[in-house]
């Protein structure tokens, strides 16, 4: 009986499950396909052995991984920017939905959210110059206004260890908090408007609105994307850490990502930077399936 019911549903979802072929020929071949080269990570890897004619050394890269200072200072780097970003990054989408759901005008509306949404689609090569060059000490808008408004010396953002975290948590808010907005309106567009009629008639105002009625309608949607940020809290962006960092800065700038770009690529430590990798892929694991069931025990539905 089952079987006749999946045929029948088969049958006549047909051509919707020959649009999702091309989703899981992708997933298959560019996803899942390359898992079989973890194995390096446990092979003193040659190009000429091949991946399976190499030589079987154990665990002797993650000795090498774990026993590295280098590591430790890469470990240690990207947690805390990832910590930054969920910190302060994390809840900027929230409150810029907030707002903007409140905005009646739409022509206002959608100038704004086109402004936001912007950055988003623009590479870092090109986003990473402009706020280099806005933090610049000697033609720098920042310190243009320190100067002359508030008169401290201009700061040299992008070469100090201490401010340096701080510009890059705020080039990453400033590339995709409006674009995390989209997720959030849409979840705020389904909240049934007589509850917002209720609630003015029993006198609540806009912050009580907000706090009763709009919060608790999107937390399903806020419990989903902070299990799914968690799974990316061993991942920092190559491409922004790149265009940012330089030599001053190093030691709070170095990341897996470049280490991995650095030592795998460019070295050709390949067997090295694949345990790091999988490493890095198993704390995202744990990470996402322990979020995901604190979120369960909150209440929640999660991701599974």
């Amino acid at each position: 009986m089952k079987d006749s019911r999946f045929r029948n549903r088969l049958k006549r979802d047909r051509h919707l499950y020959l649009m999702l072929l091309p989703v899981i020929a992708f997933y298959l071949l560019f996803k899942y396909a390359p898992m079989a080269g973890e194995i390096i990570a446990f092979k003193d890897y040659r190009l000429g052995d091949g991946i399976f004619g190499s030589k079987w050394v154990g665990f002797k890269h993650f000795q090498s991984l774990f026993g590295s200072i280098d590591f430790w200072r890469v470990l240690r780097n990207t947690l805390v920017l990832n910590v930054y970003s969920l910190v302060f990054g994390f809840p900027v989408p929230i409150i810029l939905a907030l707002l903007l759901n409140e905005v009646r005008k739409e022509w206002y509306k959608k100038t704004v959210q086109n402004l936001l949404y912007l950055p988003h689609f623009i590479s870092w090569v090109v986003l990473g110059g402009i706020f280099i060059a806005i933090l610049s000490p000697s033609t720098g808008v920042v310190n243009a206004v320190l100067e002359h408004v508030f008169g401290i010396e201009p700061i040299y953002f992008m070469a100090s260890s201490t401010w340096w975290p701080v510009a890059y948590t705020l080039s990453g808010i400033w590339r995709e908090a409006g674009w995390g907005t989209i997720l959030y309106l849409a979840a705020m567009a389904s909240i049934d408007p007589q509850l917002y009629e209720a609630a003015k008639i029993d006198g609540a105002n806009k912050l009580r609105q907000i706090w009763h009625i709009t919060l608790p309608g999107i937390r399903s949607t806020v419990a989903i994307l902070l299990v799914l940020r968690m799974g990316h809290m061993m991942d920092v962006g190559l491409e922004q850490t790149l265009i940012l960092q330089n030599q001053s800065v190093l030691d709070v700038a170095d990341v897996i990502s470049t280490y991995v770009y650095r030592v795998g690529l460019q070295n050709m430590n390949y067997s090295y930077t694949t345990a790091l990798g999988l490493f890095q892929s198993a704390v995202g694991l744990i990470l996402v399936i322990g979020v995901n069931r604190l979120t369960r025990l909150f209440g929640e539905r999660g991701l599974w």
